[in-house]
């Protein structure tokens, strides 16, 4: 009897070892499983995604993504992490304190040359949003333009464009032109304290615009303004995109997969829902007025569409683009390897939502006729 009741009792042990290895396995969310749809009547996969500033409509498609539940559909919860000056989100995946990061690719590429081994698996912004930003009065027409004068950027890899550009007009950074590191604003150009100031298309842009000119008593007009843009002078580098690091890809394919499709199908409702989208953002990031915050969706969704492979499918030439120019000024020491980029996953995303009969490509898009208010309000 005692032989037999020891054998029993191996018996029920192996079998609860059994149930709780099952069970492990079924619960851990991060493996590949070779699909594209998530099942939200499960345990929800948990993950971060870190942003690269603060809340606003430049991140407009993740919180529609979380509002209309299209993380939820697909199986994630997903925490959406706001940045600021001192985040660096590439740095911040690397050290697995997030899973997913937004960051622009000379920057992200920086950090991968210096040993953090992250991959773009989307490129959400086809097109650069920045701007070099004069005075209509200021005889500042074309980079060349910049010789003698004192040329505002924001350090911090901001200024990648602008130093291409100074050199493709012939002139020195260091001598030709004067340098000057400004605030995360205008008001270095408002005061006259430089000659041309940074600018985002989609917000310090916008902030000129806002400002009321103390000699006519209006806002500020476009007309009063010389821009010089970096798509237009063959320096613009591509900004945001999504990244993840290598080894959590070889485990979590599917997951980043169903990340993506989520993230773009929440980009595809704020360009389809317009003004859905802007409350969207005005409920999460309260402290930007209405009006800035639709000239910022409207400009940030001119950067997304039309998106020549499908929204996240790398545009190879302008990725070759940003190699040329991140070489060239020895941003970067070499041009970095294919697994740089992959684009798998993101057309893997976009089939599915293809057959869900959604636009990915956004060729009919036109922008909103959005007016500005004083302070942006």
């Amino acid at each position: 009897m005692r032989r037999n009741d020891t054998k029993a009792t191996k018996l029920l042990l192996l079998l609860a070892v059994v149930a709780l290895v099952a069970a492990a396995c079924s619960s851990s969310g991060g493996g590949d499983t070779g699909g594209t749809g998530g099942d939200s009547g499960g345990e929800m996969t948990k993950v971060r995604l870190q942003l690269q500033w603060f809340t606003q409509a430049q991140f407009a498609g993740y919180y529609a993504a979380l509002d209309q539940g299209f993380y939820a559909k697909e199986g994630l919860d997903v925490e959406i992490l706001q940045g600021g000056v001192d985040i660096v989100p590439q740095q911040v995946i690397g050290s697995g304190n997030a899973e997913f990061a937004i960051s622009w690719v000379p920057k992200a590429l920086v950090s991968r040359e210096e040993g953090i081994d992250i991959v773009n698996i989307g490129q959400v912004f086809e097109r650069s949003g920045t701007l070099e930003v004069s005075w209509a009065d200021s005889g500042i027409k074309e980079p060349k333009d910049w010789k003698g004068k004192k040329v505002g950027n924001w350090g911090f890899g901001n200024e990648f464009e602008l130093i291409a550009a100074i050199r493709k007009a012939g002139l020195d950074p260091n001598s030709d032109v004067t340098l000057v590191q400004q605030a995360f604003d205008m008001s270095a150009l408002l005061n006259d304290e430089v000659d041309a100031a940074e600018a985002m298309i989609y917000n310090e842009y916008a902030q000129v615009l806002e400002t009321v000119d103390p000699e006519t008593g209006e806002l500020y007009q476009p007309e009063d303004l010389s821009v010089i843009d970096f798509n237009d002078v063959g320096t613009a580098m591509l900004q945001d995109s999504i990244w993840a690091t290598a080894d959590y890809l070889e485990a979590n394919s599917d997951v980043a997969t169903r990340f993506l499709k989520a993230s773009f199908e929440g980009w595809i409702w704020c360009r389809d829902n317009f003004d859905a989208c802007v409350q969207v953002v005005l409920d999460n990031a309260p402290t930007l007025g209405e009006s800035h915050q639709r000239w910022q969706l409207n400009e940030i969704n001119g950067l997304i569409w039309p998106a020549t492979n499908g929204i996240g499918v790398m545009n190879t030439p302008l990725w070759d683009q940003t190699i040329e120019v991140a070489t060239s000024e020895q941003i970067l020491g070499a041009a970095p390897d294919s697994g740089a980029f992959r684009t798998d996953l993101a057309e893997a995303a976009i089939k599915a939502l293809e057959a869900e009969g959604l636009d990915v490509e956004g060729a009919d898009w036109t922008r909103q006729e959005v007016e500005l208010k004083e302070g942006g309000n």
